[in-house]
């Protein structure tokens, strides 16, 4: 049977990813990268605060957000998004457009092509 909690407590726990993601002086980052993490396709700053949270979902703030020169070429999979110091503080989110956490103008990443975001949320299970 799976866990379940209150909308009180899901709201509490993503307030605590948010904090973590924007703890230090700088942004913190969301990275697209293709399957497995093997490259790192896109890296988009995020704001402070990075994100809103209620209802037990926390919204990506700022949207859309974009990286003006995707780093390499390559078909989107996952997202992991990174504290201002680099420490990753969530990863496995789905890409896509249309579906997904985050939702990209393309999954299709070519070097140098502008990458946006339109939409980002993490839903507490």
């Amino acid at each position: 049977m799976a866990v379940n909690y209150n909308a009180t407590l899901k709201n509490t726990r993503l307030s605590a990813m948010v904090t973590a993601v924007d703890a230090g002086a700088g942004v913190g980052n969301l990275e697209i990268c293709n399957a497995a993490y093997a490259l790192v396709l896109a890296t988009i700053p995020l704001q402070k605060p990075s994100f809103t949270v209620a209802g037990g979902v926390a919204t990506l703030a700022g949207v859309p957000r974009s990286d003006v020169s995707a780093d390499n070429t390559g078909t989107a999979a996952l997202g992991r998004i990174k504290d201002s110091t680099g420490t990753v503080v969530v990863d496995g989110l789905t890409v896509g457009v249309g579906t997904g956490d985050i939702q990209l103008n393309s999954v299709n990443l070519s070097a140098g092509q502008t990458v946006t975001i339109s939409s980002g949320t993490i839903t507490h299970g």
